[in-house]
């Protein structure tokens, strides 16, 4: 049977981390268990599992199991297209690739919890999608959860892009403190962004102003427009300013909002970590938001008022300036058209850079994956499995099967090769006035079968709007924050981070929002500190390096192994 074996070895690369943006910082945390880094790489016996595998896969071969296979998995189903046995996408997988899905269906409000539930009770189905990286450390002890990369070489499709795509890095960062990963991340060829600012494009229009290339030139724009307009406040923010310190904290060197995670942020030029809540350059970004405020150039009432509320000031031209995404310029575009606010353009502006470059932080390039069950390890289609999810995942036939269906019957290629999708068929409103969707008609573009924001980069762009390709194609210049070398904790470790880290965030956040409104003095900030000082701060800290260290010594370990390998042949 061939496998294409991947050509870069972890134990050969330094463990490295990514600090995750859209849903909150990497949880770099390890449950201790059995073995070693050294057995990485499982040969399987495929008389015991291989039923239903083919004797010749590699990378972007269509998978076809060579006998009827089911697999089961988590279904998080989204109640703004819902779940049909009868859909297509089904229909093919029977039909054509002699695969058929058992869904234990879970509804999104509560996927996470039913989730937790099933895996606790030792009900995990064969895999579990639509999950991020982090999100496997709690059920790891136990065996609840495959050490996936015992099984890479056997997955040529994955380690051919992480090869290509230069991702390596990255997903040794998911390797916990026995030196295995446990999750499958999704991949993106080229970084996707989300989240940036949002302004009244027109009344940037009508001023004569440019997108802000830095924070400091933002704030100079919103001193023109407040002149310009002195009985409005330009900006009034929404997720409580969560969104907004996220993004502009790569921007003052630390982290902060959605992304401050644990709090840990790496010095590198000082090879240790540090608490980023006391350090001064999180001061900076206070001083600026705080400076925002003072001017009156942001609404105090951004940091406790609720989505609707800051939807409604920017619809009603109350302010002209909020966070959001491409969806929310849509539902910005129908509040003003429900106000009557004529001539009004809610506009996507790529994230301003900083004094010291143009920085975004890293982990762009990683999207919700999946978990396998440790208990399919045991089952004769368990190297089937592993090809399917390969190729359905992975592989680029795979991923235009999952993302966009059946050439001929749900898209074209043009003359060019760009992907077309049918007249009658529409998805992201690239055709809104069609008659039928590709995923509620037809179970195609489905995050649980997909990735979250697609992989290929041609892929991604094909499902989306001129404009929002255009503000993409804006990010892409910016300059990625180093990652973060690995620091993965042991079980006694990571129920003492629980506490001192939950403690010591809300103490933050709270004090975040007191500094930025005014309510507190940054002459008090070594007070401050004190106080986190006295919440165990320095004792988070020092585990973590203690965590680092470990980390460091192991790779050192095996380099040397590896040498004495090398000399000994």
């Amino acid at each position: 049977m061939r496998h294409t074996v991947r050509t870069r070895p972890w134990r050969t690369l330094p463990w490295r981390t990514a600090a995750l943006s859209i849903t909150g910082a990497l949880l770099l945390t390890a449950c201790g268990g059995a073995g070693t880094a050294e057995e990485d790489g499982v040969e399987l016996d495929e008389d015991q599992v291989g039923q239903g595998a083919m004797e010749d896969f590699g990378v972007d071969d269509t998978f076809v199991a060579t006998e009827p296979v089911e697999f089961s998995l988590l279904y998080r189903n989204n109640p703004d297209h819902g779940l049909d046995q009868d859909w297509m996408f089904f229909e093919q997988l029977e039909e054509e690739h002699n695969v058929s899905l058992s869904l234990r269906d879970a509804p999104l409000s509560d996927f996470e919890e039913q989730r937790s539930l099933l895996i606790g009770a030792g009900g995990m189905p064969d895999f579990v999608p639509v999950t991020y990286p982090g999100q496997e450390v709690p059920y790891l002890s136990g065996g609840a959860v495959l050490p996936v990369s015992d099984y890479l070489d056997y997955m040529p499709n994955f380690t051919d892009k992480l090869d290509r795509w230069e991702l390596w890095d990255e997903f040794d960062a998911l390797r916990q403190e026995d030196g295995k990963a446990y999750m499958l991340p999704g991949l993106r060829e080229d970084p996707f962004y989300v989240f940036s600012l949002v302004v009244r494009g027109d009344i940037w229009d009508e001023l004569g102003l440019e997108d802000p290339a830095t924070w400091d030139e933002l704030a100079d724009q919103l001193r023109e427009v407040k002149e310009a307009y002195p009985d409005i406040t330009p900006m009034s923010d929404r997720w409580e300013l969560q969104s907004t310190l996220n993004i502009a904290s790569a921007n003052f060197d630390t982290v902060a909002g959605w992304g401050y995670g644990q709090g840990l942020y790496f010095d590198h030029d000082a090879d240790e970590f540090i608490y980023a809540g006391a350090s001064d350059e999180y001061r900076e970004l206070l001083e600026f938001f705080a400076g925002l405020v003072e001017e009156g150039l942001m609404d105090a009432e951004t940091m406790t008022q609720d989505d609707q509320m800051a939807e409604q000031k920017f619809s009603a031209g109350e302010s002209f300036v909020i966070g959001g995404n491409d969806e929310s310029t849509t539902i910005y575009h129908r509040g003003f058209e429900e106000l009557g606010t004529e001539g009004a353009e809610a506009r996507l502006i790529p994230i301003p850079g900083g004094r010291d470059g143009d920085f975004v932080h890293s982990g762009a390039r990683f999207d919700s994956g999946l978990m396998i069950s440790g208990s399919v390890a045991d089952e004769d289609t368990f190297l089937a499995l592993l090809q399917f999810i390969d190729w359905l995942y992975y592989s680029d036939n795979g991923l235009e099967f999952a993302t966009w269906g059946i050439e001929g019957e749900t898209y074209e290629r043009d003359a060019d090769g760009e992907i077309a999708l049918d007249e009658n068929i529409d998805i992201n409103s690239l055709r809104p006035d069609a008659e039928e969707h590709l995923l509620r008609d037809y179970g195609f573009h489905n995050q649980p079968f997909m990735h979250a924001a697609g992989s290929l980069t041609e892929f991604v762009h094909s499902g989306l709007r001129p404009h929002v390709i255009e503000w993409q194609e804006s990010m892409q210049h910016k300059e990625e924050r180093p990652v973060t070398p690995a620091h993965p904790f042991t079980d006694l470790e990571l129920e003492q981070l629980g506490l001192w880290s939950t403690t010591l965030t809300d103490h933050v956040q709270t004090a975040t929002a007191q500094f930025i409104l005014g309510q507190r003095s940054f002459d008090d900030w070594d007070s401050y500190v004190s106080e986190l000082e006295s919440l165990n701060m320095q004792s988070l800290v020092d585990m973590a390096n203690e965590a680092y260290e470990r980390a460091q010594e192991q790779i050192d370990e095996q380099i040397d192994e590896d040498a004495e390998g090398d000399t000994e042949e």
